[in-house]
C-alpha cells in the first residue's frame, strides 16, 4: 500500500481514542470451565508518542522482506520518526496493541467523502490473530462518524494475505493503476458504507 492524501479541508473526523478490541479465548474445557481471554488487542488513536514504537514495528515487518522485495520498495515503507511524523500530516492513525506493545498500524485519510487506507501492517509474531481486522475495523467505524461514502486501499499482487483479507472484510476489486507504484500496478479494492 502506498502513499497518503490529505483531509478534506474544514473536515474533521472523529477523535475516538478506544476502538473495538479483539479478543483470542482458549477453547472451553471438558470440566465446564468458563474460557477466559488469553490476550485482548486494544485499537486505539496513535498519537505522536507511539511514532517511535511504530517506527520500530514497521522495521520488523519490513526486515521479514530483505531479500524478497526489492530495497527500494522497502526503504519506502520503513520511514524514519521525522518521516512518519510528516506522514501523520492529515492522517489518522490507529495503533494496536497487545500486552502494551504496539502489533499493528494503519492510517485513514479522508478525501472527497471516501477514506483511504494506508500503511497497514501488523507484527509478523502478531499475525492470524484478528490484529488486522480490528485495525480495519477501527477505520470503517472512523469513517462512518465522519460521514464518508466508501472505503478503498491499494494494494500490489504480492501481497495475497491482504488481498485475501480486504475481500473477507467486504472490499471488492474496483481498477488497476498500470505501473503505478515503482513501475508495479497496484489493484484498488473498495467497500461501499
Amino acid at each position: 500500500m502506498a502513499g497518503a492524501n490529505r483531509t478534506d479541508e474544514g473536515t474533521q473526523p472523529p477523535e475516538g481514542k478506544h476502538l473495538p478490541t479483539a479478543t483470542a479465548e482458549r477453547p472451553s474445557t471438558r470440566n465446564g470451565e468458563v474460557p477466559h481471554p488469553v490476550s485482548v488487542v486494544v485499537v486505539t488513536q496513535a498519537t505522536h508518542s507511539d511514532i517511535p514504537e511504530i517506527c520500530a514495528l514497521y522495521k520488523r515487518v519490513w526486515d521479514d522482506y530483505k531479500g524478497k522485495l526489492p530495497e527500494e520498495l522497502i526503504k519506502t515503507w520503513e520511514p524514519s520518526t521525522l518521516e512518519f511524523t510528516s506522514w501523520m500530516e492529515g492522517v489518522t492513525y490507529f495503533a494496536a496493541r497487545k500486552d502494551k506493545r504496539v502489533v499493528g498500524v494503519v492510517g485513514c485519510s479522508l478525501l472527497q467523502g471516501a477514506v483511504q487506507l494506508v500503511h497497514l501492517a501488523v507484527d509478523p509474531e502478531a499475525r492470524r490473530a484478528g490484529i488486522a481486522s480490528s485495525l480495519v475495523g477501527a477505520c470503517m467505524e472512523w469513517a462512518r462518524r465522519a460521514g464518508a461514502a466508501s472505503l478503498w486501499v491499494e494494494a500490489q499482487n504480492r501481497f495475497d494475505g491482504a488481498i485475501a483479507l480486504f475481500r473477507k472484510l467486504g472490499f471488492t476489486e474496483s481498477g488497476t493503476l498500470h505501473k503505478h507504484f515503482l513501475h508495479e500496478d497496484v489493484h484498488l479494492y473498495e467497500r461501499v458504507l
